[in-house]
């Protein structure tokens, strides 16, 4: 396996909003019902397996939860299955950005 890419918070807002970047809460649905990033994808760490048909591989994803451990868990799991992924150093803790409920 790959090294995993880190990004932190401050260099995914500023790439919201492009078209080849997808970020993915995967946080449990208590978690996102307090706050997510404005056009993520929630789906929560045990559903990545079998959600990865519905992912194109062109994109680049952003894994997210709350302190960045369970996003790592994820994007290595996506990085072993060929996907480009990153995940989001220190989790929604850091996020200084707005989120939507």
């Amino acid at each position: 396996m790959d090294e995993i890419n880190e990004i932190t918070p401050e260099e995914v807002e500023e790439l919201l909003g492009n078209e080849r970047d997808v970020i993915i809460d995967v946080r449990e649905d208590d978690e996102v019902a307090q706050g997510m990033i404005d056009g993520a994808k929630h789906i929560k760490l045990e559903n990545i397996p079998h959600s990865l048909q519905e992912l194109d591989e062109e994109k680049h994803y952003i894994m997210v939860c709350r302190s960045g451990r369970r996003s790592m868990m994820a994007a290595a799991f996506m990085d072993e299955h060929g996907y480009k992924v990153s995940s989001m150093a220190g989790g929604m803790l850091d996020w200084k950005g707005e989120v939507v409920v």
